[in-house]
């Protein structure tokens, strides 16, 4: 099939455009978000350029996003890079562990609604969220053994070893060597990724349009909401509601 070059060209702005900023509206540009609405092929070629660099473009109510493929190391983060941004120096693969599960514990809690939106609450205080890791740990722990935690692929007990490695809560100190600096460094990096709007004066925090849009369209349809419920419930630490 013969391409025009003005559409080739148009959808090569587009993807340069997502590599730059990660989403396009019609707000931020209007004629690169119309083009890519309305026009069939200039959308097909940039599904295509995004299918190369092992991506997706996906559109979440009215905002276009480039999204990584998981193991997409040029557009995402390595482990590696994660463990740099996320943990403490030399960290090990225990903590790298800790800090997905502390984003995967405010997911949960930001987002287990049943109607028409995931989201359940709209803010969190850093306390609230401290409290929660501490009692899913511990009752993940209690309830797991090795086993149990080969099966569903959580170390509950390693992780839980390096939690209480952390010293006590200390709202005065933002150390990484402490639960609130450790903490707080993950949601500092959520928020570069435009994902958290994190108030530290106040602890206070709140998810972006950016990441509701994420949770209702893609992660949270039936696959992977049931794939969440299979890696969160561990006796009851998870409520066993799903969607109708």
């Amino acid at each position: 099939m013969a391409y025009e070059m003005e559409d080739i060209r148009c959808s090569q702005e587009i993807f340069y455009y997502l590599i730059q900023h990660r989403e396009l509206t019609e707000e931020s540009n209007e004629q690169l978000y119309r083009s890519y609405i309305e026009n069939d092929t200039v959308r097909s070629l940039v599904k295509s350029q995004a299918d190369i660099a092992d991506s997706e473009i996906e559109k979440y109510g009215k905002t276009i996003y480039l999204i990584p493929g998981e193991d997409n190391k040029v557009l995402g983060f390595s482990k590696k890079a994660l463990k740099s941004k996320m943990c403490r120096s030399k960290a090990t693969d225990k903590e790298y562990y800790l800090s997905q599960f502390i984003v995967l514990t405010l997911l949960v809690e930001f987002y287990d609604g049943q109607g028409s939106s995931s989201k359940s609450r709209d803010f969190m205080k850093l306390g609230d969220l401290i409290n929660c890791i501490t009692q899913r740990l511990e009752a993940g722990a209690a309830y797991s053994n090795e086993e149990e935690e080969e099966k569903n692929g959580i170390a509950f007990t390693n992780m839980k070893e390096v939690y209480e490695s952390l010293k006590s809560v200390d709202t005065s100190s933002r150390s990484r060597e402490n639960k609130v600096g450790f903490i707080t460094r993950i949601l500092q990096f959520l928020q570069e990724q435009g994902l958290v709007d994190y108030v530290e004066a106040d602890e206070m925090i709140k998810t972006t349009q950016k990441l509701d849009n994420f949770m209702d369209w893609n992660l949270l349809n039936r696959n992977h909401y049931d794939r969440i419920l299979r890696i969160m419930r561990n006796g009851d630490l998870y409520e066993q509601n799903q969607p109708d």
